[in-house]
């Protein structure tokens, strides 16, 4: 983006202006003051001069001084200002724009730094004492009231209407520069929530596939050993159904990571569809080469899913029965549909040993990882041990989660 000259020198000036502020003040003050001095001279034609110039010199040189405190004390500066100015028109001086600069000056700074209830209050004294001072000059009699009192009110107007302005701009740019920065934060804020979430669901679905294809393929290698010197044939089928899990974990982790890799070319493969519950009878048959029998039942009229809550249903059944594959001291599970309104409520329990001889819960990400699928979805995830024996997980999740949800799973 380019940038006119009048901008470059100006940008230059302010930064001079930030970093030696005492020889800005210093420059401005001699102005001031060379200005002052010479408004002190200028007279009416066939007017008289007034004679004591020392006095008016030097109440001109105190007010300039007054003038190095504006930065701290703006207030004190507006009013010995405003006192010398008074002091010096009741001598006689003529009132004009060059001998009112100092105090111009000092209604600048104040209408700058300070809020609106103080430069009414002191722009408004001011004013008044040097408008008595013009009807009362004896350098104006000549000139009606009207002009003798007209001509200061618009000259200390002025700078107390350029002061304000400034003071807003400044205030409008202090709150456009917060606001940017505020946006900025946000959206790192955002960025690294939306990363934290992204790492979150592809721990989750690297955890389903990689447990459950594991843990399946170890109870069937464990079937396998114990069944090959008593029933060789039951050994086989065994072993060749460890084929398929071991090349359907394969599959199921090209697809994670492919899509991982995925880009938005246009010659890029589309991803292969994620698993739902279309894929439950080869969940069960997995689960029964383990040596795991499980029952499905179904309540109600079946709706169809969104894809985020089938994928997400399919999971969970996928994740509890891993969980009784590995933990579970039993060898029957059962998994229960219910269509029930808007909602699908899905039951997966084991018939372990009673609950006082039930295993302590399983320690890892499994139960989490659930609970986070269902929560993702606008679900929810009750899992622990039954009165009765066993472990039982349920989940009740929305047939048509918010977009919110959607856009998650």
């Amino acid at each position: 983006m380019t940038t006119s000259p009048e901008r470059r020198y100006t940008d230059r000036l302010e930064e001079f202006a930030d970093r030696h502020p005492f020889l800005v003040d210093l420059a401005v003050i001699a102005v001031l003051m060379g200005s002052a001095t010479l408004g002190a001279s200028l007279t009416l034609p066939n007017a008289d001069t007034p004679g004591d110039d020392r006095t008016a010199v030097l109440l001109l040189g105190v007010s300039c001084l007054a003038l190095f405190l504006h930065r701290t004390h703006p207030r004190v500066t507006v009013v010995v200002n405003a006192v010398c100015a008074t002091l010096v028109i009741a001598q006689g001086y003529l009132l004009t724009p060059l001998l009112l600069a100092p105090v111009m000056a000092s209604l600048y700074w104040l209408a700058t730094r300070t809020e609106r209830e103080t430069i009414r209050l002191y722009g408004i004294a001011t004013m008044a004492a040097l408008m008595i001072a013009a009807a009362v000059s004896d350098s104006m009699d000549h000139l009606s009231l009207l002009l003798r009192t007209i001509g200061p009110f618009f000259w200390l107007l002025l700078p107390l209407a350029a002061g304000t302005m400034t003071r807003l701009r400044r205030a409008y740019l202090e709150a456009t520069q917060a606001r940017a920065e505020h946006a900025e934060r946000t959206r790192e804020e955002e960025a690294r929530l939306r990363v934290t979430e992204e790492r979150m669901r592809i721990a989750r679905e690297l955890h389903d596939v990689v447990a459950h294809h594991l843990a399946l393929a170890n109870a069937q290698a464990g079937t396998a050993e114990h069944l090959a010197l008593v029933n060789p044939p039951q050994t086989k089928q065994i072993l060749h159904d460890l084929t398929g899990t071991t090349s359907s974990a394969l599959r199921e982790l090209k697809a994670t990571l492919g899509l991982l890799r995925q880009t938005d070319d246009e010659g890029s493969a589309p991803p292969e569809p994620a698993p739902g519950l279309v894929r439950l009878p080869e969940l069960v048959s997995s689960c029964a080469s383990a040596g795991i029998t499980v029952t499905v039942a179904t309540e109600g009229e079946q709706q169809p899913l969104s894809p985020g809550v089938d994928l997400t249903a399919f999971r969970i059944v996928q994740e509890a029965l891993t969980n009784v594959t590995k933990h579970a001291a039993t060898q029957t599970a059962h998994v229960r549909f219910v269509y029930s309104g808007a909602r699908l409520l899905i039951t997966v329990t084991d018939e372990g040993p009673p609950t006082a001889a039930a295993p302590e819960p399983v320690k890892g990400f499994g139960v989490m990882g659930m609970r986070e699928r269902a929560h993702s979805v606008g679900g929810e995830l009750r899992a622990g041990p039954r009165p009765e024996g066993g472990f039982e997980v349920s989940t009740a999740l929305p047939l048509q989660p918010s977009v919110s949800g959607e856009e998650t799973a």
